[in-house]
């Protein structure tokens, strides 16, 4: 079984200082990845990560990155660079691309696309990074992929490709329907060793108002229906909770807002020293 690990996931904005101070909280407090999500209101992820290499001990990602947004040959070659300008401390992770993304994707002159010529982006970006690692500066080290995935040609293509793919699980799934994705995720990749990961839209007694614009459901729907987006009470029930999740769901990869990292790293603490 794989160890706990957490990642904190925060909007590149301001100053190099600014995004700095966020990089090495984000260790402090014990997180092993400081992961930016795509999108045209902030800094772009590829230079802002750049930036925060230079934290040592920080391993750095893309959650993930809109595959509309970029051709895949240009994406790849961005997120190979920052692999071996980072030591091998870059996670490449994309995905299909949120619905709000669509809007981006026209601004940039670019096709939205259906959703399995979506998919198929993926798939190329993924092969152009696997070229690249193959004949690059880091010959035989591989770049690890996250893929988000959530419908079953998703997380098919995961299973193919993926080495961390995040569940991309509506609010409410409940947590059988998510052990049977994750069960089935397993046995189409055979033999490879996937980490699996989840995001955290709640943590604590805190609900921030984009919490409901974002999921489109009421927090207290959530608590009802006992959401996996949702991690409730004392340090140590919440780790608790997560040893659960990892052992029914298969889930060692928690990543959450860096708004939270005060809440969790007590959990994190409790789980990873």
């Amino acid at each position: 079984m794989q160890d706990f690990r957490f990642g904190a996931i925060e909007a590149p904005h301001g100053t190099t200082e600014d995004w700095l101070v966020t990089a090495r909280r984000a260790v402090d407090l014990g997180f092993s990845t400081l992961l930016t999500p795509d999108g045209t209101q902030q800094h772009a992820p590829f230079p802002a990560l750049a930036a925060a290499s230079t934290v040592p001990g920080l391993r750095l990602g893309t959650f993930v990155l809109a595959a509309p947004l970029r051709p895949p040959r240009s994406a790849a070659w961005e997120g190979h660079t920052l692999s071996v300008l980072s030591g091998g401390r870059f996670e490449f992770g994309i995905g299909t691309g949120r619905p709000d993304a669509r809007a981006e994707a026209e601004a940039f002159g670019l096709p939205w696309g259906t959703g399995a010529e979506r998919l198929s982006m993926v798939r190329e970006t993924v092969a152009h990074l696997r070229k690249l690692d193959a004949r690059g500066d880091r010959q035989g080290q591989r770049t690890p992929v996250l893929i988000a995935a959530g419908g079953p040609r998703a997380l098919a293509l995961a299973a193919e490709e993926a080495d961390i793919v995040t569940l991309a699980a509506p609010p409410l799934t409940p947590r059988a329907e998510v052990a049977r994705m994750s069960a089935d995720l397993r046995e189409r990749a055979g033999a490879r060793d996937l980490e699996i990961a989840m995001n955290l839209f709640v943590v604590g007694t805190e609900v921030p108002p984009w919490t409901r614009r974002f999921l489109g459901v009421d927090p207290a729907t959530l608590d009802e229906r006992e959401s996996l987006a949702v991690l409730r009470g004392t340090p140590r029930q919440m780790a608790d909770e997560l040893e659960r999740r990892r052992e029914e769901l298969g889930v060692t990869y928690f990543v959450s807002s860096a708004s939270y990292g005060e809440a969790l790293a007590p959990v994190v603490e409790l789980l990873t020293r």
